[in-house]
């Protein structure tokens, strides 16, 4: 039953979104039989070091979505201090609803059945914007965005050329 409910969800937020597009992705179905795996594309953000980049993530919903948050994962490569070694992303948002048992967040900063895939990706291209240092994902990318931001700089560099050579 709750699968059914997710999969009416999805089906409506995609039309939503081939409707009424958002400026700086793309989101679509890796697989037209399957609604709870989509391929987003991101747009990186205008006055970033992300600028000019074209960063491919699968977005996998759980089957009691939205009750349960997505998971994120870039499949295109991406220093940031909230994404994982394994492209993962890790923001608020798509953590589990409730308290936080680290004590780092509110529960009310943490996943929300009111999310949309609209306004994860909107989260996504923001954390990009504004990376968080203060519990990282990626420790060696939050070391280097805040001791040394030149070599920092760099390596989202190679990352934004290399998005740029795959399309």
């Amino acid at each position: 039953m709750a699968s059914n409910q997710a999969s009416l969800l999805l089906q409506k937020q995609l039309r939503d979104l081939c409707r009424n597009p958002v400026d700086g992705f793309s989101a679509g179905l890796v697989d037209e039989t399957n609604v709870f795996e989509w391929s987003v594309s991101i747009i990186g953000p205008p006055d970033t070091l992300y600028e000019g980049g074209f960063f491919s993530a699968i977005m996998s919903f759980p089957p009691n979505y939205p009750v349960s948050p997505p998971t994120v994962r870039f499949t295109s490569e991406v220093w940031h201090p909230n994404v994982y070694a394994d492209g993962k992303v890790c923001i608020s948002i798509l953590h589990p609803p409730g308290d936080d048992p680290n004590g780092y967040e509110l529960a009310s900063e943490r996943w929300s059945p009111v999310h949309t895939v609209e306004s994860i990706v909107l989260s996504i291209i923001s954390m990009l914007s504004s990376p968080n240092d203060e519990s990282p994902a990626n420790v060696e990318a939050a070391k280097e965005w805040r001791e040394n931001r030149n070599e920092f700089r760099k390596k989202v560099a190679r990352c934004v050329r290399r998005s740029q050579e795959l399309l």
